[in-house]
């Protein structure tokens, strides 16, 4: 079992970073395949951003390429999500997921185990 606690959501101007933080329990870390996903209401969740366990190979929704990289920390067995130049369209929920020894996922059903999310806004 995995126990994921995401962090760092806040109140930003477009235009701002942020940096939010996944921290995760148990052994499995190592050889899960990371994922941020967001949700607004009323939408459904949608993918953003990956990291493969094994190689590091990340993948990005288009809409968040070349703003939003994600990096991970074995030793810390916590993942990262590096959010720049923050559109007012990036306000939602974001939540982590982990996928146990599976290549990068981008729908919900791939991923084994999710955080409860943390609050991201930003204002124009």
């Amino acid at each position: 079992q995995v126990q994921l606690v995401e962090s760092g959501g806040g109140l930003v101007q477009a235009g701002g970073s942020l940096k939010l933080s996944c921290a995760a329990s148990g052994r499995t870390f190592s050889s899960s395949t990371m994922g941020w996903f967001r949700q607004t209401p009323g939408k459904e969740r949608e993918f953003v951003i990956a990291i493969s366990w094994n190689t590091g190979t990340t993948y990005y929704a288009d809409s968040v390429k070349g703003r939003f990289t994600i990096s991970r920390d074995n030793a810390k067995n916590t993942a990262y999500l590096q959010m720049n130049s923050l559109k007012p369209e990036d306000t939602a929920v974001y939540y982590c997921a982990a996928r146990n020894l599976g290549r990068i996922g981008t729908t919900i059903r791939e991923y084994d185990y999710w955080g409860q999310g943390t609050q991201v806004t930003v204002s124009s």
